[in-house]
């Protein structure tokens, strides 16, 4: 197997302007699943940088007061301490939109204008599509004097309420308002990784191409300027520091940075007709597929992106879809829920149709039996390519927002049998099955450390004890919980059916508003990506 006939080429990539590489080789991706352990690690790696080192970031959302442990530091304080001792500290935060449509204004600029008056420059960036958002999460750190300690975090997990919670799934103390089903502390699953090797220097010009980017950053918001310029707020990034050479090679990954940028005016200088790597990415793995997809997404919306899946299902028999979603939405309302209803609906439909036997979704309860709010962004291919971001499976993330999300390619070979379950030469690798493995262990409540595996390997047995878990756990349910509860904490997924009067509105209002095409005329046109 050599690495592009999973990973995109410079051609596949189709945005020669950017400096990014197509992927790098010798690195070393490590998963890590929950805020908890993300936070504490993020902290660790911090408090270790000294003056002149680099702390870069970016985020959907920043809460200042989110404390990263139990005991602190906050967010604002671990980045204003740093930028105190004279690390380099520079964000891009979404500028967001009114905390009265439940979004974080407030809270994006309380954080900059902390983390900027202690030394650091934490700016709002609102070079989006109109109606679109900065969604990725990265934190790039390097050492100028020590490159072999260079670090970068990219995923799903973003430094704000919500998000610290771990394995037991009791939520975090500090918690976002959402639907009441998800009770006071919503449970929360996340995946972040933590890289190290040549790919933070991928990461890290990621972060410098925005950052040098000229576009205004208020962008299409004269209101949003004339306010900034009244409060005297920052609105000309300084100047970065030189970029360091690239970490040594450390591992055996390769990692191929993917992202979305949409086609927007005034061009990124980057990205003049956007960026969709995220998408022709995921095509071309899924494209690969032969025995099993495992996906953990928070939304699986849009009928483009279902019918990547659909294709791959018809065209090769002994393929199963496994996916984990959230139970329910994250907003509840008359006007707010249907939109967000229908999309899934839409999607799920779709690959049903294809293959109604092979096609599985789950959702995850705690042992409360309070529903989990999934928040993960992963999928892995046949236990041989795996990816961890910030996209979702939509549309929007696909063409609309920016979104950030590293490929990961072993060329270490799993030796468990099936050594190679796909057939196709190719090879089980490690990263890719270790990650589904460690996901699956939690969700069925098997041993952390592997030892009841034996029939999680093959993709054929995996899917038998993945669905007889989760149909156990709903038998037990409907028996009226009688007896001890089955091991496990997956349930099949049961979407609501809208009538018919509902959707004839909720259609259109997901598909403008809530899953939006960024994508250029002559793409759309043509169906690709």
């Amino acid at each position: 197997m050599a690495p592009h006939d999973w990973l995109l080429s410079a051609r596949e990539r189709a945005n020669p302007v950017s400096e990014l590489p197509v992927w790098t080789s010798g690195n070393l991706a490590e998963p890590l699943i929950h805020g908890a352990e993300y936070f504490d690690r993020l902290v660790r790696e911090v408090e270790a940088l000294d003056a002149g080192d680099h702390l870069f970031f970016t985020d959907w959302r920043g809460d200042p007061d989110q404390r990263l442990r139990p005991d602190g530091p906050t967010v604002a304080q671990l980045f204003a301490r740093a930028a105190q001792r004279g690390v380099v500290v520079k964000g891009l935060v979404w500028r967001s939109h009114l905390d009265a449509l439940s979004y974080s204004e407030a809270e994006n600029r309380t954080l900059s204008e902390t983390v900027s008056a202690a030394g650091g420059e934490v700016l709002l960036d609102q070079r989006v599509r109109r109606g679109g958002s900065h969604h990725q999460k990265l934190v790039v750190l390097r050492h100028p004097r020590a490159p072999e300690r260079d670090v970068a975090f990219a995923g799903g997990i973003d430094l704000c309420h919500s998000r610290r919670d771990d394995a037991e799934h009791r939520g975090d103390p500090q918690a976002v308002q959402m639907s009441p089903r998800y009770g006071e502390h919503p449970p929360w699953h996340d995946v972040q990784l933590a890289v190290r090797g040549p790919a933070v220097g991928a990461l890290d010009t990621t972060f410098r191409e925005r950052w040098t980017d000229p576009m205004p950053l208020d962008s299409e918001n004269p209101l949003a300027y004339l306010r900034d310029r009244l409060r005297g707020a920052d609105l000309r990034p300084d100047p970065l520091p030189e970029q360091p050479p690239d970490p040594p090679p450390c591992g055996t990954h390769h990692i191929q940075v993917l992202r979305t940028y949409p086609a927007v005016r005034p061009r990124y200088s980057f990205a003049p007709d956007g960026e969709r790597t995220v998408a022709r990415g995921y095509t071309k793995a899924v494209r690969r597929a032969r025995r099993l997809i495992y996906l953990e997404d928070q939304y699986l919306w849009s009928t483009e992106v279902a019918d990547l899946f659909a294709r791959a299902l018809r065209d090769s028999p002994d393929l199963h879809l496994v996916a984990v979603v959230p139970r329910y939405p994250d907003v509840d309302g008359r006007l707010a829920l249907p939109p967000n209803t229908v999309g899934r609906e839409q999607a799920l439909s779709l690959c049903e149709r294809a293959a109604p036997e092979r096609v599985h979704v789950l959702d995850v309860e705690n042992h409360s039996g309070t529903p989990v709010y999934v928040h993960a962004k992963v999928c892995v291919v046949d236990d041989v390519w795996a990816s961890v971001g910030s996209d979702n499976f939509n549309r929007r993330s696909w063409t609309h927002d920016s979104e950030l999300s590293c490929a990961v390619l072993d060329e270490t070979r799993d030796e468990r049998a099936p050594t190679d379950p796909a057939g196709q030469g190719d090879g089980a690798r490690v990263f890719a099955r270790e990650l589904r493995l460690r996901l699956w262990r939690e969700h069925l409540d098997r041993d952390p450390a592997g030892g009841g595996d034996a029939d999680l390997i093959d993709p054929a047995d995996a899917v038998a004890a993945v669905t007889a878990a989760a149909d156990a756990l709903q038998r037990w349910y409907d028996a009226g919980r009688v007896g001890p509860r089955p091991p496990g904490r997956l349930l099949p997924h049961r979407p609501e059916r809208l009538p018919w009067y509902t959707r004839a509105w909720a259609v259109p209002a997901y598909r403008l508003v809530y899953d939006p095409d960024g994508r250029p005329l002559r793409d759309r046109r043509a169906g690709t990506w």
